[in-house]
């Protein structure tokens, strides 16, 4: 793993994080939701404690929708560019699904299985 704090942003640089402890677990989620947030097959999510995340440039934008499970999600993302920063849950589950995607430096991010593979592309 790289040192910490984890640092990372969105693709305009408007908006910027910090993740002051380790991972939990690092996976790709195949589901619907990710699929179309994402407009790709999948999401390289990096489960961080929600207490440990913050933004240290920017204030996020915040959209919320019903997940394939039928559980209230929100999402935290750059209003300027987009970019699709934390997935959590309403209410909080202490926990963030970061896109990998979005560390700048993604050298040590190595999944450990798939999820929802059900709705994997073929």
């Amino acid at each position: 793993m790289a040192s910490l704090p984890l640092v990372g942003g969105c693709m305009c640089g408007a908006l910027r994080y910090e993740v002051s402890a380790a991972p939990v677990m690092i996976y790709n989620c195949h589901c619907t939701n990710c699929q179309k947030i994402s407009g790709s097959a999948f999401n390289v999510s990096v489960i961080v404690a929600e207490a440990a995340f913050r933004f240290t440039a920017g204030s996020p934008a915040r959209v919320e929708w019903v997940s394939d499970k039928g559980s209230t999600r929100c999402g935290l993302f750059c209003g300027a560019c987009g970019t699709r920063i934390v997935n959590g849950g309403v209410p909080s589950t202490g926990v963030y699904s970061l896109r990998g995607g979005t560390l700048d430096d993604t050298t040590w991010v190595q999944p450990v299985g798939d999820t929802y593979t059900r709705s994997a592309q073929p």
